[in-house]
């Protein structure tokens, strides 16, 4: 009687110490909620009607947009990023281009915003309208989440960097981004320099239309208004060729916006928050001094 009764409290401290946890983790989640980009129903379609999925962190068949919001944790520095994350245009890596990267903006005290934006499905200015209109509702509601308005960026990885730097380029002012971070994004639609999938996906239809093609390549779309930019690749990225990033950097300086660009010894593509990537520490100092410089944090 003596075992079972030990045995009892045993399994009774444990259960508490379990639901503590559970209590624990709940509550840091609770700071996190989700926003709908189009609260009265999408403005048009992009001709997804397969429902939507998820498996391992990776989001396909996108038709109904969102963001989710990452408050400041610790001091708040008023700075807030709206994340994108890529996936050739065809699915959004969620996880480590996502949510691990809005949780370390998070932690240094810069509210993130993680972007479920619509697959394009050869729609070409459906994520676009999505993330310029997120912008609005970030800046819009700025106060909720003790953001100054003046301090609202972009970034975004591989095709999601394509759809950041097409909202720094062709954004309408009330959704100007106040500036760019980069991860070895998809620039150019042109056949020498592009990633044909992410091209493929996006431009559909319009693949081989000039127009469409020099309209997404968003390195001849930078002018003097174009948001001071971060870039960060892998010299032997073969999927997305550095080019893409050069190419941008090059167009910045020539219309003197403020730049800088790091290119890594290695590392390959689509390395996120992976802390098996060489240069993990070394990209977050240099993002987070970076952003000192251009006095969005202190």
């Amino acid at each position: 009687i003596t075992f079972l009764y030990r045995l009892l409290m045993k399994s009774r401290i444990y259960l508490f110490i379990a639901c503590l946890f559970a209590a624990t983790g709940l509550c840091a989640q609770s700071n996190q909620s989700v926003i709908a980009i189009w609260p009265s129903g999408v403005p048009e379609s992009n001709g997804i009607t397969v429902p939507e999925g998820s498996r391992n962190g990776i989001i396909s068949n996108i038709s109904v947009p969102s963001m989710t919001v990452y408050p400041a944790a610790g001091k708040n520095t008023g700075a807030a990023v709206l994340v994108c994350p890529g996936g050739s245009y065809i699915c959004q890596a969620s996880i480590h281009e996502g949510s691990q990267i809005a949780t370390w903006f998070s932690e240094n005290g810069i509210t993130a915003f993680v972007l479920k934006y619509r697959l394009p499905n050869g729609h070409a200015f459906i994520p676009s309208k999505d993330a310029l209109q997120a912008i609005r509702i970030i800046r819009t509601r700025a106060s909720e989440w003790g953001i100054n308005p003046t301090k609202v960026g972009i970034s975004g990885f591989s095709a999601g960097g394509h759809l950041a730097s097409t909202v720094g380029t062709h954004f309408t002012q009330d959704a100007r981004p106040d500036f760019m971070i980069l991860f070895y994004p998809v620039i150019s639609m042109d056949s020498n320099l592009t990633h044909m999938g992410s091209k493929t996906n996006l431009l559909g239809q319009s693949i081989n239309d000039a127009d469409s093609i020099a309209y997404y390549s968003n390195e001849l779309r930078v002018t003097s208004q174009t948001p001071p930019t971060l870039l960060m690749l892998s010299d032997d990225d073969k999927v997305v060729l550095p080019g893409n990033s050069v190419g941008f950097y090059t167009a910045l300086k020539q219309h003197q916006v403020p730049a800088s660009i790091h290119i890594f010894p290695e590392g390959g593509h689509g390395w996120g928050y992976n802390k098996t990537f060489r240069y993990h520490e070394m990209w977050k100092a240099i993002c987070l001094d970076w952003l000192k410089q251009q006095k969005v944090i202190d």
